[in-house]
């Protein structure tokens, strides 16, 4: 016999390596052959729709049970077995051989959560009944031994089952149940199945004695009354011996009596022993309770006297002010070498007051009257020591600020730039830092008077040394003045002052550079010198400035380094309420400043109205700089510099258009307007003025410029209209050549390129249409009429109106074109005569050429069509006429 696939290694462990992962461990695993035809009339399986697939019974334990699976694998390309199916065993409800296949090596399993499924399930077939048994055994014996039930078998002889599992006992390697059942096609209901196939049917003695009792008992089908009989006579034989020798026992139950009842005997005095020893034992179980009670009371009295006591000494301890605090709290100096005392007399204080407060004093102590009269003394020491330290500070500040202003050598001076340093006056005020912060807490309301008196000191600081910066950044800076009068048409192409003004944008921009950074860097240190809970408005060190390489050294004394004073304290976030007090103190802190920066920007603006691009640029670049959650007063100053330089730039542009708008008024205008190549030149500086983001800024002027520019011109050309055309094409292209370079890098003088050259060409045809007209009046004039009756009547028609005949047509051409060379020349003449810029005559000559030369066409093609048997010069004689010319 061939070896089967259930004992091929290599065939298990490729199923192992399928199922890696899952934990599960292979039982048996057997190739099949998987198809769902059915049996034809020829007995035939319908091998065409066979697939070889691979079962497998595998098993997973888990805590408290073990789970058993059924396994489809089928092979992949590569030849790889892979997982297809899954089958839980406890779903397991029927098995069935089909009968249709003769061989009986087909079989069906049914489980009871694919019933609602319209597909029929598959049919497995093996290779010979020793694989299908094989495989059923093994998975009735799983569900016996895991499940503790039986799924229905149809269709299969289990005597020959048991028979066949007791032959090849040996070879299986795992335990196997077998089940007795009826004959084939029958169903096995689960009390039927009870025999383990792993040992014989019938034990070897078992079998002997069986075999002896037939032997004993040979007889046919015609003594089975006589051999009933015989059995019912042995059974009562059987019945009267055991009753003879129960009968033969009863001395020896007798002599059992007899010995219970002495037993008894004594059992009964030994439970009045026990009682008597009871009451005994119940009596010094009282008296003991009544003394361990006393001792109780006794020990947990000491015990509760001891905790008073000690309750009492911590009391005691908190009520306790020391004298050396005392002092310090009420009449100690505030000097530096005794800040260290001050501080330590701070923290005790605040330390004592939170001690006495319910939520850190036990509420039973609140109400005792030595602890109110403590507190209400503590009180009193606050309160005198923060008005004591407020006044010093306040007369502090004040001082330091007194001696930087009357030292003129801290400001700019004539012939000297000086750069304000607070490096001295804020390790002044560091010293008190860590004091403040116990102010603070001690009694929050006593930060608002020093916050002013700090911001109304150091304002008058922060306006001198601005004022004095000022004041000599200007008078420092060589800058000559250059006329506003831009646009003016009374002004020749150099009238425009061309100097280099950039000094002025870049006193402007030290002026930022020097001061806003101070300004970010003051507002920083107030709000952590002044203990508000806000975000810090710029990391240590940092420059608060969008440009970073003009940051100085300087910039690191500006970290307090006081935001750890307390560690116990909790990190500072985002306090909106906190946060508008100290926008409303910076506005104390810094109101004023502005007025020496809007000074420097009139001082520029007058100096050369185009540096205004330049500062808008620059205040945009600080500008973006500034965090959102920066000095509110500084974004607020530079958003109000960026506006003033606006309207500065406004008022050059609006002064600008004025100066356009004059041209209106002149009584003669010929040639090219004197602002259109002015304002190619100021285009040209503006761009050259652009930084950062002040394209905007640029833009919205061109816009305002053109704009003008046009309505302006447009004006001018309707005062003659004999020569409106004229002035046009001339001013729209010297517009288009003098932009040509800025509108290829310009978006939006490109747009009004664009729309000048639009006019150009439409003044253009308007004016060459003039000229062809006056010349060749009566010819275009005769194909006119041909159009518009065209619209009414026929072609063949028209030759009989009046004027239209063939007569009129020939006196027509004869009168226009017997000297067409002539009358083309003169259309030359008159176009140079009418135009004052020579450059434009070659171009609008070839516009005149072609424009006649299309006219003359579309005549021909009505000549042609109305009168087809006039001849007219031909269109080819004209073309090379005119271009002979």
């Amino acid at each position: 016999m061939a070896k089967s696939s259930a004992d091929d290694v290599e065939l298990r462990r490729a199923c192992e390596v399928a199922v890696e992962g899952t934990k599960e461990k292979i039982m048996m695993s057997i190739r099949v052959a998987k198809s769902r035809g059915v049996w034809g009339k020829a007995g035939k399986l319908g091998r065409q729709m066979a697939k070889a697939r691979v079962l497998a019974l595998s098993t997973k334990a888990k805590v408290n049970r073990t789970k058993a699976f059924l396994r489809v694998l089928k092979y992949s390309n590569g030849g790889v077995l892979e997982p297809a199916k899954l089958y839980k065993l406890k779903h397991l409800s029927k098995v069935e051989v089909i009968t249709n296949d003769p061989s009986g090596c087909t079989f069906m399993l049914g489980f009871d959560n694919l019933r609602n499924q319209t597909v029929a399930p598959p049919q497995w077939t093996m290779r010979n009944l020793d694989d299908r048994n094989r495989l059923l055994l093994c998975i009735l014996n799983i569900c016996k031994d895991l499940l503790g039930r039986l799924p229905k078998v149809v269709g299969i002889d289990v005597v020959e089952m048991a028979l066949w599992a007791k032959e090849n006992t040996p070879a299986v390697p795992v335990q196997q149940n077998v089940v007795n059942g009826p004959v084939a096609a029958a169903t096995v209901s689960e009390n039927d199945l009870k025999v383990t196939v792993e040992k014989d049917l019938v034990s070897q003695v078992e079998e002997e004695d069986v075999e002896a009792l037939l032997g004993t008992y040979v007889m046919g089908i015609g003594e089975a009354e006589a051999f009933s009989e015989r059995m019912k006579r042995e059974l009562q034989a059987l019945e009267a011996a055991n009753v003879h020798a129960i009968l033969e026992t009863e001395p020896l139950v007798d002599q059992v009596l007899q010995g219970i009842e002495e037993a008894t005997h004594c059992i009964e005095d030994m439970d009045e022993w026990l009682g008597i020893f009871n009451v005994k034992l119940r009596h010094m179980r009282e008296d003991i309770e009544s003394i361990e009670t006393r001792n109780n009371k006794l020990e947990m009295q000491s015990v509760n006297n001891k905790a008073l006591i000690e309750e009492l000494d911590k009391l005691l301890e908190r009520l306790r002010i020391p004298s050396e605090y005392a002092a310090s709290l009420t009449s100690g100096s505030f000097d530096e070498a005794h800040m260290l005392q001050n501080v330590e007399a701070c923290e005790w204080l605040t330390n004592s007051l939170r001690g006495l407060d319910v939520p850190n004093l036990d509420p039973s102590y609140a109400n005792m009257r030595a602890v109110k009269e403590k507190k209400a003394e503590l009180e009193k020491l606050k309160n005198t020591f923060v008005r004591r330290a407020s006044e010093f500070l306040r007369n502090y500040f004040a001082s330091l600020v007194d001696f930087m202003i009357s030292d003129k050598s801290y400001f700019s001076q004539r012939g000297q730039l000086k750069r304000p340093d607070h490096a001295d006056l804020r390790y002044k005020c560091r010293t008190y830092a860590r004091l403040l912060q116990h102010l603070k807490s001690l009694d929050p309301n006593c930060l608002g008077p020093l916050r002013k008196a700090y911001c109304g000191s150091l304002n008058l600081l922060l306006r001198r040394e601005a004022r004095e910066f000022a004041n000599e950044l200007r008078a420092s800076t060589k800058a000559s003045r250059n006329p506003q009068v831009w646009l003016e048409g009374a002004t020749g192409p150099g009238s425009a002052n061309n100097s280099d003004t950039s000094t002025v944008s870049e006193a402007y921009g030290k002026m930022l550079t020097i001061f806003i950074p101070l300004l970010v860097d003051e507002s920083s240190f107030f709000a952590h010198f002044m203990c508000f809970e806000v975000p810090a408005l710029v990391p240590p060190g940092g420059s608060g400035n969008g440009n970073k390489a003009e940051a100085t050294d300087d910039d690191n004394d500006d970290d307090l380094g006081i935001m750890d004073i307390d560690e116990n304290d909790s990190k500072p976030g985002k306090n909106p309420a906190d946060l508008a007090a100290l926008n409303e103190s910076l506005q104390d802190l810094l109101d004023g400043i502005q007025e020496d920066f809007y000074a420097v920007v009139d001082w520029a603006y007058k100096i050369d109205p185009l540096r205004c691009i330049s500062m808008h640029g620059i205040t945009e670049r600080y500008l973006s700089g500034q965090k959102a959650d920066a000095a509110g007063f500084v974004r607020l100053l530079l958003d109000d510099l960026e506006s003033r330089i606006s309207v500065q730039f406004g008022r050059f542009v609006e002064e600008a258009c004025h100066q356009i708008e004059r041209n209106e008024r002149n009584v003669k205008q010929a040639g090219v307007l004197s602002y259109i190549p002015r304002f190619a030149t100021l285009a040209t500086r503006m761009e050259q003025y652009i930084q950062g983001q002040s394209r905007d800024l640029v833009d919205q002027a061109y816009t305002k410029f053109v704009s003008i520019m046009f309505v302006t011109l447009e004006k001018i050309a309707q005062t003659d209209p004999k020569y409106a055309d004229i002035i046009l094409l001339e001013n729209y292209a010297a517009f288009q050549n003098s932009l040509y370079d800025l509108a290829n890098v310009v978006p939006t003088l490109a747009k009004f390129y664009h729309q000048a050259s639009e006019a150009y060409e439409q003044a253009c045809t308007r004016f060459i249409s003039m000229i062809i007209f006056y010349q060749f009046e009566r010819l275009f004039m005769f194909a006119r009429k041909i159009e518009d009756l065209m619209f009414t009547i026929s072609p063949d028609e028209i030759p009989f109106q009046l004027g239209l005949s063939k007569m009129d047509l020939r006196k027509m051409l004869k009168a226009s074109l017997s000297g067409v060379d002539k009358s083309i020349a003169a259309m030359y003449k008159k176009l140079q005569k009418n135009l004052t810029s020579e450059e434009l005559l070659p171009s609008l000559w070839d516009k005149c050429k072609k424009e006649f030369l299309d006219k003359y066409e579309s005549f021909a093609q009505l000549v042609g069509k109305v009168y087809p048997n006039e001849s007219i010069p031909p269109v080819a004689e004209m073309r090379d006429l005119l271009a002979s010319m």
